[in-house]
């Protein structure tokens, strides 16, 4: 089955909902439309039938009793159209169509199973109630020529003042009407030619903005030669086309389509290829790794679980290196300890014996350091260790690192240079031990003085230890932050250690979200650790 088909693929899942969408979308879209159509076709039949019926009822209402029913023929001849009147309306009239027909305008009622419509307008009679009725289809060139007819029939009873009677008409009509002369209506010969024969003219143009319809009437006057009555342009109603928008909303859809899936497909080539590095990650193969290309989503994820692979691989190769570092580690003082044990049974001096004992006990003691460090380094590389963040005083911190170096009474100095006050976020009993491994280091290899100096700038706290020994060869400052690298080779109590202090101050450092570098003393020329770390935390 083809990959656009199955179950599972992105495409079918993301598209679907984008189908589902567009389906949604369509359906509202249709019967908002239908709506809408609706209600313009109504509202445009009533103010279309206000503008031809309420002249029609005011011409019926000139007319004696006994010639209403022969002028009603007529006229509905010239509208194609059976008129009648009516003394009360066929339905319950709302509010709306009461305030309608007292203002003379026309309220029209769709039918529902056909294209019909059925109009009713007030005929004013003074102290009767009657009411014009008609059913049209629609309107067109019959029915804009009846209403010409209407309105020159209505302006003979108002001779010389056909403007002002115009005037008075125009709330009811939805169209432009004016008087004119022939001869500057534009019309060519033939059409002049009929118009002196009385005959009514109708121009079809289409509208230059709107694109519809539009009917124009030109009307002979009854009262003067050479004059036109002129009625519109009348735009003819126009549905928003049903069909057009559904073809739209096809091609739409098509287009959709192909987009989506070249889309989504470029993201199913690149989860394809995160999906592939994994499996390799999962084989045993940490060296595998994603190809990034971009900062979307998915690259985010891929450099995710490059970060993840690199981090996996180094805690093996911590793993690897604890193993081997510290089985060799514990085979000094273990031998040591077996050596003192066979002297311990051999010798009979009670002095001897404290001796030895003396020296079993000091190397008891190594082994617990030995252990402490290996705990500490292992806690630091674990994932993530639980680090508590406070508020420390550097005053104080600093004053018990200084009481801490003086009991050892060597013959080093340490010096401190810092300001008062100063505090700064961090794990108390980690930033303790950055500090008593770095001097501790740092009065291991001085001559005669070792720096100490603490200050914050912008932000950020700066810790800084120098002494004035023999420095770090250039070469070796990366790896001397390495676990169990100690660049003397040197083995005994007085220089050695376990080369675990500067890699517990490289990951307490990393951890505190700062850095840590080596390099050389300008002040004291010997070797210079720089720790660097946000001063405060920023709460997530």
């Amino acid at each position: 089955m083809p990959r656009l088909f199955r179950s599972k693929s992105i495409f079918v899942t993301i598209y679907g909902g984008i189908l589902l969408v567009v389906l949604s979308v369509s359906l509202v879209a249709y019967f908002s439309l239908s709506y809408v159509n609706k209600h313009r076709a109504k509202t445009y039949t009533q103010e279309v039938a206000t503008a031809m019926f309420h002249i029609a009822a005011v011409s019926i209402a000139r007319q004696p009793e006994e010639m209403r029913d022969i002028w009603l023929s007529d006229a509905s001849i010239l509208v194609g159209a059976p008129m009648r009147l009516q003394p009360s309306l066929p339905f319950e009239p709302s509010g709306e169509d009461i305030a309608r027909l007292n203002e003379g305008r026309a309220v029209v009622r769709r039918q529902r199973l056909n294209s019909f419509s059925d109009i009713w307008i007030r005929v004013p009679l003074p102290g009767k109630t009657l009411y014009l009725a008609t059913q049209l289809e629609g309107f067109g060139e019959q029915q804009v020529r009846a209403a010409a007819t209407f309105f020159l029939e209505d302006l003979a009873y108002y001779p010389g003042q056909e403007a002002l009677r115009l005037q008075t008409l125009s709330p009811f009509i939805g169209f432009p009407m004016k008087l004119m002369p022939m001869f500057s209506a534009g019309l060519d010969s033939e059409q002049i030619r009929r118009l002196n024969q009385d005959e009514i003219i109708v121009r079809l143009t289409e509208s230059a903005i709107a694109g519809r319809n539009q009917l124009t009437v030109f009307a002979p006057s009854q009262l003067r030669e050479g004059e036109l009555l002129v009625v519109g342009p009348v735009a003819l109603f126009d549905r928003l086309p049903v069909g057009l928008m559904i073809m739209t909303s096809v091609i739409a859809l098509l287009l959709i389509t192909l987009g989506a899936y070249g889309v989504i497909h470029l993201f199913e080539r690149r989860l394809a290829g995160l999906t592939k590095t994994v499996m390799k990650l999962q084989s045993g193969d940490l060296n595998a790794r994603m190809t990034l290309d971009g900062e979307d989503e998915i690259s985010r994820l891929g450099d995710t679980v490059n970060q993840m692979a690199g981090h996996i691989q180094r805690l093996l190769d911590v793993q690897r290196e604890l193993t081997q570092a510290v089985s060799h580690e514990l085979r000094t003082p273990l031998a040591r300890l077996r050596f003192g044990m066979e002297m311990l049974a051999e010798t009979e001096d009670i002095d001897d014996r404290y001796a030895q004992l003396d020296q079993l006990d000091e190397d008891v003691s190594q082994l617990n350091t030995l252990i402490d460090e290996i705990l500490t380094y292992a806690s630091l590389e674990q994932g993530s260790p639980q680090l508590n963040f406070e508020e420390v005083d550097i005053d104080e911190l600093l004053a018990r690192i200084e009481r801490e170096t003086k009991a050892l009474n060597k013959p080093v100095k340490l010096r401190l240079e810092m300001d008062s006050g100063l505090v700064v976020d961090a794990v108390p009993r980690y930033l303790h031990r950055v500090i008593q491994n770095l001097v501790g280091n740092a009065m291991r290899y001085a001559n005669k003085e070792v720096l100490l100096r603490f200050e914050v700038r912008q932000g950020t706290a700066f810790l800084t230890v120098e002494d004035d020994g023999p420095g770090i060869p250039e070469e070796d400052w990366k790896r001397v932050f390495e676990p169990f690298t100690r660049l003397d080779d040197s083995r005994t109590r007085s220089t050695g250690g376990y080369g675990l202090g500067l890699s517990i101050v490289n990951r307490i450092a990393y951890w505190f979200g700062g850095t840590i570098r080596v390099g050389r003393s300008v002040a004291l020329g010997g070797a210079s650790f720089i720790m660097r770390w946000p001063a405060k935390r920023v709460m997530v």
